[in-house]
């Protein structure tokens, strides 16, 4: 087992019984990093190194990484090569083939409405603890929707912009690659370079959403897929689904909330109840599990919004009032409080600190 991979024959004895096990990801999606880096001129051997992967096992169709370790990769990588909007633009080339099984199988299907269908039936037996949708707004377009759900992952805005690219690739292989969603949207706050984001898709970007979406208008689904071969998809899917078989991830009623709470703070501070009744779960359920995990619900939301405007204060580009309503406050001085009282602080000095020890 290499740094930060699970082999696929050793990974069934990795999690023992009623144990959560670290998500995964399949390597094949970093398939071209390497080459990517070296363009960039970055330090491949540092990069990986700090992310804990060997750079021979990216790409790789039958491996798994961490997938903490995986979206760490791409942040190393855009902070390492000075390029911030390096996962952007790494999606923006990726070949959906690239993307081996789970690429093939959707690239197979009959339509680009059962080739977008397959994508998110088989996502999770591609990466774990993140979720995969394809809804309709009440507008009547079609959202295709994807979040890491994993709580411990906090930094994670290459992931997403690499990834909508790779499925912005795979609409345009039945569409052209001319063709432009309505929108797109991410999780994330509005990076510095945001205008290039909407160079990338053609399309308007919109930061700060609930989840990260490509947005279009129903009518394509019925576009015919050019290289449609039922065979072929039936045999990639039952292939995926047996080497899937090697682990099962445990995503925690704890974890559920953390997500669900994550999602609603630019919003304020999240009610207990809201987040039972977007869980469907009961409140003394919600109640006990935190209970069992050693937390109290005011203590899991405090922690997420520490966790999260940490990772903020490294972006120079947002001011700390937008960080303060991004993590839920109301107002500049309570959130002013808030990080005193995590690091002793003033968000200031915090950020001069960070900005002082980063490469």
């Amino acid at each position: 087992m290499g740094l930060g991979i699970i082999d696929f024959a050793a990974s069934g004895a990795a999690t023992s019984i009623g144990k959560a096990a670290d998500p995964s990801v399949l390597a094949s999606a970093a398939t071209g990093i390497v080459k990517f880096i070296e363009r960039q001129r970055g330090d491949v051997d540092r990069i990986f190194g700090s992310a804990g992967i060997s750079p021979e096992m990216a790409g790789s169709p039958t491996l798994q990484l961490s997938l903490s370790s995986y979206c760490r990769l791409f942040e190393e990588s855009a902070r390492l090569t000075r390029n911030d909007n390096f996962g952007l633009w790494f999606g923006n080339a990726f070949d959906p083939r690239d993307l081996g099984l789970w690429g093939y199988a959707s690239l197979s299907a009959p339509s680009l409405g059962v080739a977008l269908e397959t994508l998110v039936e088989l996502f999770p037996l591609h990466q774990q603890s993140s979720s995969m949708a394809l809804n309709t707004s009440s507008d009547g377009l079609v959202r295709l929707e994807y979040r890491v759900d994993a709580p411990q992952i906090v930094e994670r805005r290459q992931d997403a912009e690499l990834s909508l690219g790779m499925f912005l690739n795979l609409i345009r292989e039945a569409m052209g690659q001319s063709w432009a969603p309505e929108e797109v949207h991410f999780e994330h706050p509005k990076p510095e370079g945001w205008r290039e984001h909407e160079r990338a898709f053609a399309a308007p970007a919109f930061f700060s959403q609930p989840t990260n979406a490509i947005v279009f208008r129903p009518q394509i689904l019925k576009q015919v897929m050019p290289a449609a071969d039922p065979r072929l998809m039936c045999a990639m899917k039952l292939c995926l689904e047996r080497l899937s078989e090697r682990r099962d991830v445990r995503f925690s009623i704890t974890d559920r909330v953390r997500s669900a709470v994550r999602a609603r703070l630019p919003e304020g501070f999240p009610q207990i109840e809201c987040v039972a009744a977007e869980l469907r779960l009961p409140l003394s359920t919600i109640q006990r599990e935190l209970h069992y995990d050693g937390l109290s619900y005011s203590s899991l939301v405090e922690n997420t919004r520490r966790d999260l405007a940490l990772s903020y204060v490294r972006q120079r580009q947002l001011s700390f009032s937008e960080i303060a309503f991004l993590v839920g406050y109301s107002e500049l001085s309570a959130f002013s409080r808030a990080v005193r009282r995590w690091t002793g602080l003033s968000p200031r000095a915090l950020r001069a600190e960070v900005l002082r020890n980063q490469i």
